[in-house]
């Protein structure tokens, strides 16, 4: 069983602290993604784990065995870089065998992984050809395959769709999970800047943002239960909307009401405060809808609307209390520029945050 596991882990350069006090529990099987803004330290916790930045504080197992400072080679990992990194002079069938050829393994081993790992990757046709005459997305393949045949106990995933184009991002993803059902007891640690990378491939997430952990979980977890405003905002797209509101009653349901009239009720019964608490009401775009019966939760004025088929995207204007609204609508509407529209959301579909942006859910 290959297993990882980070704990109190620390890096530094000189004075400035990267990342700090970072423990993770990675089971085997698991594909865990580590998505954040740039210079949260993603990248530098991955290739911590690699061995290619060496750790601060703090200690790294794999099976059980702390590998601090153990060498790279000797750790029992492969890692895909974001540049591919292919040999150009050499055919795809040579650049997947250079590692195993440099381990001492007879040429029927290394011909077997090779063939076995080009069958899996759906390279089988283009052994024979230099990277030059690849696209971006088989060049990846190609760099997958080389980590493959080594059988390692764990893969180490930098940004490996990022030089990609839109359609090839989607290709590749799809791929990678394919990937991932064909070797259900392969570890593997993803980085991506790209959510939709992290929501769709990944058993759980870590988000990271300033050299911290904000939550660790399931996509869906994250997405239906953020622990704070920071990972609201930074899972899904468009991000999460903000609005200042007051808690004017608790019961078993807290109600909240907003500057321009608005009010909800939203199904949390852990708001331990006294009245007239100042709080953040959070809403996904996605779960706005228009107001049928008068009531509703904010009053929006209309700025850009983006008609794109199956959903209408709508941008309102900033507000004094919240940053500009966004909507998301289903199918097609026609909205005018300056309309004000009143928009409502199921109580479901709400979340509170406090002063600290800390969720009430997760109190």
């Amino acid at each position: 069983m290959t297993s990882l596991s980070l704990k109190d882990v620390s890096k530094s350069y000189g004075a400035v602290e990267v990342l700090r006090n970072i423990d993770l529990d990675i089971q085997q099987g698991e594909l865990i993604v580590f998505v954040g803004p740039s210079g949260c330290g993603k990248s530098t916790l991955l290739r911590m784990i690699a061995g290619l930045e060496k750790i601060t504080g703090g200690t790294l197992e794999i099976d059980g065995m702390v590998v601090n400072d153990v060498p790279p080679a000797q750790r029992g990992i492969a890692m895909v870089f974001q540049s591919y990194a292919l040999y150009p002079h050499m055919t795809v069938y040579d650049n997947m065998a250079f590692a195993l050829k440099l381990a001492g393994q007879s040429r029927d081993e290394v011909d077997r992984a090779v063939k076995s790992a080009a069958e899996t990757l759906q390279l089988d046709h283009l052994l024979d050809r230099l990277p030059k005459a690849l696209s971006g997305g088989q060049r990846q393949r190609v760099a997958i395959g080389r980590a493959i045949v080594r059988d390692p106990k764990v893969f180490l995933f930098d940004e490996p769709l990022s030089n990609l184009d839109a359609a090839l991002r989607v290709a590749t993803r799809i791929e990678i999970a394919q990937l991932k059902e064909s070797m259900p007891e392969s570890t593997m640690v993803y980085v991506t800047h790209d959510q939709v990378e992290a929501m769709t491939l990944a058993s759980r997430i870590v988000v990271l943002h300033g050299g911290d952990i904000e939550q660790f979980g399931e996509p869906l977890e994250l997405y239906e239960r953020p622990a704070n405003t920071f990972v609201a905002q930074f899972i899904g797209s468009p991000a999460m909307n903000l609005v200042d509101a007051t808690v004017v009653g608790t019961g078993p349901s807290t109600e909240v009401k907003m500057p321009d009239g608005g009010h909800a009720l939203v199904p949390i019964n852990s708001v331990e405060s006294d009245l007239d608490t100042s709080v953040k009401l959070g809403v996904r775009p996605e779960d706005l809808r228009l107001s049928e019966d008068g009531e509703y939760l904010v009053a929006a004025k209309v700025e850009i609307v983006e008609a794109l088929g199956e959903t209408t995207v709508v941008y309102c204007e900033p507000r004094k209390d919240h940053d500009a609204f966004i909507v998301k609508l289903p199918g097609i509407h026609r909205i005018e520029k300056g309309t004000e529209l009143r928009l409502t959301a199921a109580p479901g579909k709400l979340h509170l945050f406090d002063s600290n942006g800390e969720s009430f859910l997760y109190r």
